[in-house]
């Protein structure tokens, strides 16, 4: 039976809306004042602080955002693509690190963008444009070698689609980037980790420098976690990404290198026509 897919309720838990994707619910954050964590459908997919934009709640997104300050200086502005949008965290926090900074944010459910942008409104002076498209339609649009850095987390039904797992999308995503200009993706998966060793082999035939970011447990394969891919045609600077992620209240393990190509095991890349979404977390991991 189909959803229904109207109506916007709020209670002393937030504020709740029926959106393309199910059921979007913005829960407030007890420990700050103007701070909320956007759902859907149960799945935790955003923490937004409207008061500190600079501040990532989630581990994944504390990452991303030592990627995203490791390409280029605090205060100088880039050009970034974000391929899925949820409460628009990362955008938000690269508007407000490096002002000025040119952004466009594709997020395929335009009831989600509606509902975030309402209720958590962004920034009016900060450079952001929201294009509600399928990911891979959206970055056709994007000029050839417009992008500093290309930030793929695009979950549907907490899965990330076939489509934007292939050569073929990487393809597309190296046509954007600009010379030594980075991709970053937010993989899910548990054990026996298949999909993120194809993930892995899958960047390596299209990049020549990557790094991966993740919870040692999640890697060592004892729980479903997420993990940050992050690859380049120029070098990485590994030792600052390791000592910034150091200082998380998350552990982390970076791999990179042969150690990386190790942990493929010999994992093939993936092409469109192979491809398949990735696995579906276990119930478990949102209660």
């Amino acid at each position: 039976m189909a959803k229904e897919r109207s109506g916007r309720r709020g209670d002393g838990e937030g504020v709740a809306e029926e959106v393309d994707g199910g059921t979007a619910r913005l829960v407030p954050d007890r420990d700050r004042t103007r701070a909320w964590t956007l759902l859907v459908d149960g799945a935790p997919q955003s923490h937004v602080d409207l008061d500190d934009p600079g501040f990532l709640s989630f581990e994944y997104q504390r990452r991303l955002g030592h990627v995203i300050d490791l390409v280029a200086p605090k205060g100088k502005p880039i050009h970034a693509v974000h391929l899925g949008g949820g409460g628009f965290t990362l955008a938000r926090y690269v508007a407000a690190t490096r002002p000025r900074s040119t952004q466009q944010v594709v997020e395929r459910d335009a009831r989600l963008v509606q509902f975030v942008r309402r209720e958590l409104p962004l920034d009016p002076a900060a450079r952001i444009r929201v294009r509600s498209t399928d990911a891979r339609e959206g970055l056709a649009k994007v000029p050839d070698g417009w992008a500093d850095l290309v930030i793929a987390d695009v979950f549907s039904g907490a899965r990330t689609p076939a489509h934007l797992t292939s050569t073929e999308f990487l393809d597309d995503v190296r046509r954007t980037l600009a010379p030594n200009a980075v991709y970053a993706a937010n993989l899910a998966d548990g054990p026996p980790l298949t999909y993120l060793r194809a993930q892995i082999a899958t960047a390596a035939a299209r990049f020549p420098h990557l790094a991966l970011l993740a919870d040692p447990t999640v890697l060592r394969g004892r729980r479903f976690g997420n993990a940050v891919l992050v690859a380049s045609d120029a070098p990485l600077p590994v030792p600052e990404l390791t000592r910034r992620a150091a200082s998380d209240p998350h552990p982390v393990r970076i791999e990179h290198g042969r150690a990386l190509t190790d942990f493929t095991g010999g994992a093939t890349p993936v092409t469109d026509a192979s491809a398949t979404p990735s696995p579906a977390p276990p119930a478990s991991v949102f209660h």
